[in-house]
């Protein structure tokens, strides 16, 4: 059957088994909307900015496991949605992205609307692609999804011309792909396994560091059955929460830049360190020189093999699934003779218990003006810890991660490792459109939130039923905090005067705002919000502009050299 590029690109998403297409018309792409138009099996988001598009795309990916799929016109819509693009690359998160080309004869001639697609994203992209003939198309796409969902996930963008989207041949969607150059290494090598159980069994000072490869993995039950198994303390990264439930005993909290003295502690002076899905990151693991200070070996899942002995040195490297590699790690533990050493494993925790005892996110609970930790605390009550939270990046970020115990994988939605703010509403939207009988909740700042605000009305069209807890304290908060702590108190440009008023915005746009400026109407007011199962609830919470989030490591400095409260 003759069909053309633009009726090949609708055919080739319906047959991956597209759900949702985030994106926004264009000249280029006028061909392709054309055709989705015609047909009822992939249905079209339309948000109201780019990057927005590419945002709850990426949020629809972390809350399910299907890839995120985007469809933007050239120029301005591609380099608009370069930000979301670089934001899922930093994250590894599975996403297509369709963008229009200008003509084929016109490329290079500095046509309107005209940019290098492909250059302009080759940095923040796992692979990407110009088609320009039509008989290409539908493997390439094929191959686009392929290279996005396998190994280390990752953005793969797909340029396609305006002509080529005309342009007709035979069309026929390639079963399955096979590529020379890309083989992704599935299975862990057993002989690096059992050095590294070897390892394991001997440690007086064990400790599991787990990334957000464990989540993208879905490697969370396997991960569950190791750590039980050991009996071993484990710590999660920002990306890395839900993956080892927070309310469990041997969970430590997350680590890092604003982790839990015990866990960053223990981080420090581990004598084995398993480290699966994680990259050991400047926000991990702080100054890679102070982390040498002390002895240990270091066993590395990844899937990726570049991200192992990328920052610190690895003992044990192991390239692989970690669903698969903790899957055969916990076959071979069980038939190993030999166990832990009970002894030091109980002199351990005791260390352990008496970091732990420093409560270092306590705060104060009397305050008269409301603490925004007891904005998430009470968020995690009122939704029974059983929410999606997507959050934008700032204190509030540190705040949702710190104080919302997550239990699952997938639950917690954020920028990790780009930081990009605006993230949050176009995330929840995504994750919503994941699973629409859930609940889901947007934790923002008043600087965040005003990065894609103009999403409110994407929420309305769709009727999202989004509640967004905006923790107002009327400052780019973390950059105050930096500029409090590094910089004498000068707050450059981070105070905010113009704030608009949120309840009214909302409003405006067709939704419900509350605001809140006292501690005793913050569980009344989330309570209210979330009985209100199709409204979207915009909570502004007029919060301390004083508070700082702790623990500290400041940049430069090493895991045990944190700042406490």
């Amino acid at each position: 059957m003759e069909l053309t590029g633009a009726e090949i690109t609708v055919r080739c998403l319906a047959d991956e088994g597209v759900d949702y297409l985030f994106g926004y018309p264009g000249g280029a792409v006028l061909h392709i909307y054309d055709e989705l138009f015609k047909q009822d099996k992939v249905k079209h988001i339309l948000v109201r900015h780019e990057q927005a598009a590419v945002h709850a795309a990426d949020g629809y990916a972390r809350a399910c496991e299907k890839p995120g799929v985007v469809l933007v016109t050239s120029g301005p819509g591609v380099t608009n949605a370069v930000t979301g693009i670089a934001t899922a690359y930093m994250d590894s998160i599975p996403m297509v992205i369709v963008s229009g080309q200008v003509p084929t004869h016109a490329i290079g001639q500095d046509a309107f609307q005209e940019v290098d697609a492909v250059g302009v994203t080759r940095p923040c992209v796992k692979h990407n692609f110009l088609v320009k003939d039509v008989r290409d198309l539908a493997a390439t796409i094929k191959k686009a999804f392929f290279i996005a969902t396998t190994g280390r996930p990752g953005p793969v963008l797909v340029d396609i011309p305006k002509d080529v989207t005309t342009a007709r041949c035979e069309y026929a969607y390639p079963a399955s792909v096979s590529m020379r150059s890309y083989n992704p290494v599935l299975k862990g090598h057993t002989g690096q396994i059992r050095k590294a159980l070897a390892l394991l069994m001997e440690a007086k000072r064990p400790m599991i560091y787990t990334g957000g490869g464990v989540v993208l993995g879905n490697a969370s039950a396997e991960l569950q059955q190791f750590v039980r198994a050991l009996g071993y303390p484990c710590t999660n990264t920002l990306m890395g929460l839900g993956a080892y439930p927070a309310t469990d005993p041997q969970f430590m909290g997350m680590l890092g830049m604003h982790g839990t003295y015990e866990a960053n502690m223990a981080m420090q002076h581990c004598d084995v360190l398993l480290a699966v899905g994680a990259r050991f990151d400047d926000r991990v693991i702080g100054n890679p020189k102070h982390f040498f200070q002390e002895e240990r070996k270091i066993i590395h899942v990844d899937v990726d093999p570049s991200s192992i002995s990328k920052r610190v040195r690895v003992d044990v490297p192991i390239v692989g699934d970690v669903k698969e590699v903790l899957a055969e790690m916990t076959r071979q533990l069980s038939a190993l003779s030999q166990k832990p050493d009970a002894a030091a494993l109980k002199a351990w925790w005791t260390q352990i218990e008496l970091w732990r005892a420093r409560d270092c996110l306590k705060y104060d609970r009397t305050s008269a003006i409301i603490k925004p930790q007891m904005v998430v605390e009470k968020l995690y009550e009122v939704t029974g810890g059983d929410a999606y939270v997507t959050s934008d990046v700032g204190q509030h970020q540190m705040w949702a991660a710190q104080f919302y115990k997550f239990d699952k994988p997938r639950r917690w939605i954020n920028s990790g490792g780009l930081g990009t703010m605006g993230f949050g509403l176009p995330a929840a939207l995504g994750a919503w459109l994941a699973h629409p009988d859930s609940t889901v909740a947007c934790v923002t700042g008043e600087a965040s939130i005003q990065m894609c605000i103009q999403e409110l009305s994407t929420c309305k069209q769709y009727r999202a039923p989004i509640k967004i807890v905006n923790l107002n304290n009327r400052y780019m908060g973390m950059v105050r905090q930096w500029q409090e702590f590094f910089h004498g108190n000068r707050y450059a440009e981070s105070y905010m005067d113009a704030l608009p008023d949120f309840v009214k915005l909302a409003e405006s746009y067709g939704h419900v705002g509350i605001r809140v400026d006292k501690p005793a109407d913050v569980e009344g007011a989330l309570k209210e919000a979330f009985s209100r199962k199709n409204d979207l609830v915009f909570l502004d919470f007029v919060t301390d502009q004083t508070e700082n989030v702790f623990p500290m490591v400041p940049g430069g400095k090493g895991l045990s050299e944190m700042i406490l409260v």
